[in-house]
């Protein structure tokens, strides 16, 4: 009875050719590393996979420098559905096994709602809406922070934004900032700015325009590798994918 029932859940979700009969007799509890620009997405998928696999998931939200140490810690975790930057670090990329990008988002800028839009059209338009501003937000240091710091520095405008940046340590504090009015701008990737509240003013010039991939890969010491697989497999299946466009980001 437990595997019809798990099989009718599958099949809904679109998860049947990742679930097998092993997966139903082992419960396993599995221990995820994720970027937090991949909260909306996992939270919502999470609990879907759960119910139908009944496989827990565990899962730490950071952002990659953090991530690059939690992986290179020596505790124990069984995948990861992280920035890209993270296997750009040779000792963090040792601790994964193969790749498989599960979903992508570009950069854009955003205001609070109501308030007047700026040019960001043209790469001039961009870099003078930057210096205009009294002060943006983001967070520096992530993944996508670090992206747009070199974007300022390819501007040739990265100390004059030092003295007009407000700081924040997690991405679930931009937004915030913005509708309290503590910055005039804020930066960062398109998914965390679409929020009530606040208005997407536009997106980075194509010039500087790049979208943060996030692949996800089996620990290569997991405890739960075939469950891990499993999650990976539904992340990549179509119904995830609409789950992942809704929440403002492009499947893999």
């Amino acid at each position: 009875m437990k595997m019809s029932l798990l099989a009718a859940a599958a099949s809904m979700l679109g998860m049947a050719p990742i679930l097998s009969p092993g997966d139903s007799l082992h419960a396993a509890e599995l221990k995820v590393l994720a970027g937090g620009s991949m909260t909306g997405v996992l939270n919502e998928l999470g609990p879907q996979f759960e119910r139908a696999s009944g496989h827990k998931l565990v899962i730490h939200f950071d952002t990659a420098p953090n991530l690059i140490k939690l992986a290179t810690s020596g505790r124990p975790f069984d995948l990861g559905i992280v920035p890209i930057d993270v296997f750009k670090n040779d000792a963090a990329k040792a601790k994964f096994g193969p790749t498989i990008e599960v979903a992508r988002v570009g950069f854009g800028v955003a205001v609070r709602a109501g308030a007047p839009k700026p040019d960001v059209g043209t790469l001039e338009a961009f870099k003078k809406t930057l210096l205009d501003a009294k002060s943006i937000t983001f967070l520096p240091a992530s993944a996508a922070g670090a992206y747009i710091l070199r974007v300022f520095e390819r501007l040739g405008i990265d100390e004059a934004m030092k003295a007009k940046t407000v700081v924040q340590t997690l991405p679930a504090q931009i937004v915030p900032a913005l509708i309290h009015g503590d910055a005039e701008l804020a930066l960062f990737v398109n998914n965390l700015l679409t929020a009530p509240g606040v208005e997407i003013a536009g997106q980075f010039p194509a010039e500087v325009q790049q979208e943060l991939v996030f692949p996800a890969a089996v620990a290569a010491d997991a405890k739960e590798p075939e469950a891990a697989k499993a999650f990976i497999g539904f992340l990549t299946s179509p119904a995830a994918a609409s789950v992942i466009r809704a929440k403002g980001m492009t499947p893999g």
